[in-house]
């Protein structure tokens, strides 16, 4: 088997072989009629009236051999078949097609439009030239790219090799177009807030940290979308905001887990958590029909159907089912103790992170549909506690044994918002990275009043889940280390 370099000489003197006979290689401009699905839209009408017409695309495969010759095109929309007849097409062109061009050049060919004995529609090529001509191949058609390392760093040669993904790309995008029509429907407005901040907030996770040269001072790449800005949109009148934007963790890399991707969040003035619940299930059954036509999954080991009652589930009375820890009156030590018990690995000592932990390893067990409900007041500094219980208005759709979005009756209190801004701090300074960092210009803000309000945000990682495919594979271009 020839050597990629090897190839890629032969495919040079080809290139050399074009430009002898006139041909520019690499044109700003074929003839194109119309694209490939548009093609066998519009096949009766132009065969009947035997109109001549001109499609381009990559060459996918060519078959045949001697005086007549089938090549498949695909433009990314479509494929369709090309049909060279050396007794139709010029010898010279006919000719130079078979000495010069190479499966996954580009080409554009102008003809008419007939059925193949096979009943396959065709265009009869009378004329073709070159789109733009390659220096290497594609992968092997059937196998693809099997590295899964190759296929991230050649992403472009992966997603044209495999319709499957390209095709979820494509349903991607309808996923976050069904979100922003159906907030908008519910009266939402469509805000940017800053993706660079002084203070990271609404997340519990470790920044990107980089330095703005003009101020001489360092900021933060945002760790979700606008939580603490869009409250202040609340304060400033707006009743209703949501955004849809990438946001950026220094967190570790896995299967589901990237340093930056797409979230989106809302805000609900004058709605409590119970109100964002009942648009939530709404929105999630909507987002659901329409990108996957169906309310029903089986992903991660666990089916579920969006159309059923979800149920509402105690934060600490499922703690205590699973486990028997009462996450209330457990100290940081038997809750430890429990989680070296259960062989369940856990960062941090101090009783916010092991209690996390703990529910980490409950919710695997929880298929779904439900709300996560009453959490720890320690687990939540942002959002609005229920009186003498110690816990708060917070809930979390569980799907698959993972929490798939958060929201919360939002903290208005300026007071008791600074006490829990302070406590984040004490975190900080003993060491935990991933604590809320401290924002008394949002608490000036909260002085000077915010209405009750709701808010809520989800991220790709729930079309990650209802296509039952891991988060990183769902990134087009997911980061990589350089080759060393």
């Amino acid at each position: 088997m020839a050597s990629l370099e090897e190839l890629r000489t032969t495919r040079l003197h080809k290139l050399g072989l074009l430009k002898e006979a006139g041909m520019d290689p690499y044109p700003s401009r074929v003839p194109r009629t119309f694209c490939l699905k548009d093609a066998r839209g519009n096949f009766e009408e132009y065969a009947k009236a035997s109109k001549e017409v001109s499609l381009a695309g990559r060459i996918l495969a060519i078959r045949g051999q001697g005086a007549i010759l089938f090549v498949v095109l695909y433009d990314g929309r479509g494929k369709f078949q090309a049909v060279f007849k050396k007794d139709v097409l010029d010898e010279k062109l006919f000719n130079l097609f078979t000495d010069a061009v190479d499966i996954g050049d580009f080409i554009s060919v102008t003809g008419t439009f007939f059925t193949t004995e096979r009943g396959e529609p065709s265009l009869l090529v009378k004329s073709w030239t070159i789109a733009a001509k390659t220096l290497l191949p594609l992968p092997e058609k059937w196998h693809g790219i099997q590295d899964t390392d190759e296929r991230y760093r050649k992403r472009y040669l992966d997603l044209l090799m495999n319709e499957e993904l390209h095709e979820v790309f494509i349903k991607k995008a309808k996923f976050w177009d069904v979100t922003r029509e159906f907030l908008k429907s519910q009266g939402f407005l469509e805000v940017e807030t800053p993706t660079l901040e002084l203070t990271t907030g609404g997340a519990e996770a470790t920044p990107f940290k980089t330095h703005h040269n003009d101020y001489d001072l360092d900021v933060y790449l945002r760790i979700s979308v606008g939580e603490l800005w869009q409250k202040r949109l609340m304060a400033a009148g707006y009743p209703k905001t949501f955004e849809i934007g990438r946001v950026y963790r220094n967190e570790g890399s896995s299967p589901d887990h990237t340093q930056e991707f797409t979230n989106m969040e809302f805000y609900w003035s004058f709605a409590d958590y119970e109100d964002g619940m009942e648009l939530v299930k709404a929105m999630y059954r909507k987002i659901a029909q329409e990108v996957f036509g169906t309310t029903k999954f089986t992903t991660r080991g666990h089916t579920f159907d969006l159309a059923e009652e979800w149920v509402k589930i105690d934060y600490a009375a499922e703690i205590k089912k699973q486990t028997g820890i009462d996450i209330a009156t457990a100290s940081e030590k038997e809750i430890a103790k429990k989680l070296d018990e259960l062989e369940v690995k856990y960062e941090g000592t101090n009783k916010e992170r092991l209690t996390d932990a703990i529910w980490k390893y409950c919710r695997k067990n929880i298929a779904g549909p439900a709300f996560l409900i009453n959490h720890p007041l320690l687990v939540a500094p942002l959002a609005k506690s229920i009186p003498g219980t110690g816990v708060v208005q917070m809930f979390q759709p569980i799907l698959a044994g993972s929490e798939i979005g958060r929201g919360y009756s939002e903290l208005n209190d300026p007071i008791d918002q600074l006490a829990r801004f302070n406590e984040q701090k004490r975190l900080i300074d003993s060491g935990d990275t991933e604590a809320m960092m401290s924002d008394h210009e949002f608490v000036e803000m909260l002085e000077h009043g915010m209405p009750p309000t709701c808010g809520f945000g989800f991220g790709e990682r729930l079309f990650a889940f209802l296509a039952d495919k891991p988060l990183r594979e769902l990134q087009m271009f997911p980061l990589m280390k350089p080759r060393g």
